[in-house]
């Protein structure tokens, strides 16, 4: 829409009212910039650069690191919830009657055969005195008939049912004596009373649940570990467990579990520690295993990326574009290096920075090239 020549208004201006003159002026201006503007050459950019040009700046640039061989030390790494090493339900092995006293209570340290609590016996005492007057009148009889039978006065029949009646009044006897001792409930083992639910004055049915102990006191952390990192790690390894409330604690692997649960891929490494240590059944609780020393793939941590829950790495090509490759890691370093069990291989370059805001194929500045990890 570009003008030329002159621009008239029929008339003249001279009739025209300053008002009106000033809109054509403004107009005039305003048209003869649009033609100014369509004139540009349409590949160019604002800067006056080719678009194509530009578009060649925009390469990221990256670090890269070479995926390396190493004798390193590994730490496997998980949580868990620590629980009792064995929980041992105490019940009352008679019923019917009556707690008269309570002898231990939750957080005290018992041993094996130590009372814990005890029910009214007064009428098992007494059936444990008739049955003692019993058998010392059986016990007796029989000594008797021996006597005559050996004077032959007696005969060999008179002598077996002297006998057989002894043996059965001692037979009630021992029945009325563990029904006495069964009326006082003891710890069927060392440890730790972790729970109670006995009151004094309670009606005590037989089974009924009365404590629970933790054997010998002694606790683990049962820490998840993912099924790559299970054949790594064995009992006996030393170990670490954190929690809020206590900090580091030293422990040992007890035993690795033979087992991994299919929905999760999860298997389980029991560390045992202390009691001492303030860790309590029930806690939840980190855990690391020292699993020494292994040849093993080594990339920086800054390397990996996942994408729903996948991890992967950026190779970086010859042509200078990045390549997403799918990857199965296992623990961290102490270093803070991430092991690569396959995926990749010795000397291949992958990506260290930036390499969540890459796309695959995307071409790439490459400099800075490293040989350990970015921490």
């Amino acid at each position: 829409m570009g003008m030329t020549g002159d621009f008239r208004v029929s008339g003249g201006l001279k009739n025209r009212s300053p008002l009106m003159v000033a809109g054509w002026v403004a107009t005039l201006v305003l048209a003869l910039g649009v033609s100014a503007c369509s004139g540009k050459k349409k590949d160019e950019t604002k800067d006056g650069k080719p678009a194509a040009h530009a578009a060649a700046g925009h390469a990221s640039v990256v670090n890269f690191a070479m995926v390396r061989n190493d004798n390193a030390p590994v730490l496997v790494s998980g949580t868990g919830t620590v629980s009792a090493w064995q929980e041992v339900a105490v019940g009352a092995e008679t019923g019917g009657l009556t707690a008269v006293a309570l002898l231990a209570d939750e957080g005290q340290t018992v041993k094996q055969g130590q009372p814990l609590l005890k029910m009214n016996d007064v009428l098992l005492q007494a059936q444990l005195k008739q049955a003692q007057a019993n058998y010392n009148q059986s016990n007796k009889a029989y000594q008797r008939a021996q006597t005559l039978f050996q004077q032959g006065y007696l005969s060999a029949a008179a002598l077996d049912n002297a006998e057989a009646a002894k043996l059965t009044t001692e037979a009630a006897m021992q029945t009325a004596q563990t029904q006495v001792n069964m009326a006082t409930v003891r710890a069927p083992v060392s440890g730790i009373i972790t729970h109670r639910t006995a009151v004094l004055g309670q009606n005590i049915s037989q089974g009924a649940e009365l404590f629970k102990i933790v054997r010998d006191g002694r606790i683990e952390l049962n820490m998840e570990v993912v099924e790559t990192d299970l054949k790594g790690i064995s009992a006996g390894l030393p170990a670490t467990v954190t929690s809020q409330s206590t900090g580091p604690v030293s422990g040992t692997v007890r035993i690795v579990t033979p087992m991994v649960d299919p929905s999760t891929r999860l298997g389980y490494a029991r560390i045992s520690v202390p009691w001492s240590s303030g860790l309590r059944p029930g806690m939840f609780a980190s855990g690391t295993i020292n699993a020494g020393a292994q040849n093993v793939m080594l990339v920086p941590q800054s390397a990996i990326v996942y994408n729903e829950n996948v991890p992967q790495v950026y190779l970086l090509g010859s042509d200078n574009k990045v390549h997403l490759r799918k990857v199965t890691v296992g623990p961290t370093t102490p270093t803070k290096d991430i092991i690569v069990r396959d995926g990749v291989s010795v000397g291949d370059r992958v990506i260290t920075t930036g390499a969540g805001f890459l796309n695959d194929g995307d071409a790439v500045k490459a400099t800075a090239a490293q040989t350990g990890g970015e921490h």
